[in-house]
């Protein structure tokens, strides 16, 4: 089947099955793996080495439309388990109609800081929040797309844990 992705319809935020409303977007953790930079005898220059699984801290932003609804329980300094689930909107180019896929996006976070954003009449505050991302999943109609949990030495992605040999070399 050929689908095309065309755009979020909408998106809900739960932790502990409590929906917060007030969520206005979601600004995703980069996923950028650890390099070390190679030189000296046998190279003709620098290369890159992109460790096996190794990721950068990740962080992920909240904005809000209040600051003190949503963001004020999210800004407790405590783990947070938050899922993220999306109506992702998509066109089948074979049967030439749309259809809606679920994805959703697991985090577990930790508040870094918040801008509460300006009162003003007749505005939203447009309140921002940073999170320190510690455990990052996405999955696409129910399947495990990727796994990011550098805690319990994983990186999945695409049906492939890459930390797996790295796990039984330490013995793990």
């Amino acid at each position: 089947m050929a689908r095309q992705p065309e755009a979020y319809i909408d998106f809900e935020v739960y932790e502990d099955a409590t929906n917060y409303l007030g969520i206005s977007q979601v600004t995703l953790p980069n996923i950028n793996y650890i390099t070390q930079q190679l030189t000296g005898a046998g190279i003709a220059g620098n290369v890159n080495a992109v460790l096996i699984g190794m990721v950068d801290a990740m962080t992920a932003t909240f904005n809000f439309r209040s600051a003190l609804d949503a963001a004020a329980n999210l800004l407790a300094p405590t783990a947070h388990h938050i899922d993220l689930r999306a109506a992702e909107q998509y066109w089948d180019t074979q049967a030439v109609n749309r259809e809606v896929i679920a994805d959703k996006y697991v985090m577990v976070m930790s508040p870094m800081n918040m801008t509460p954003g300006t009162v003003a009449p007749a505005s939203l505050t447009d309140t921002s929040c940073e999170f320190n991302v510690t455990y990052y999943a996405a999955f696409k109609n129910g399947e495990k797309i990727w796994e990011i949990d550098p805690w319990a030495y994983v990186c999945y992605v695409n049906g492939v844990d890459y930390m797996e040999p790295v796990r039984r070399a330490l013995g793990k």
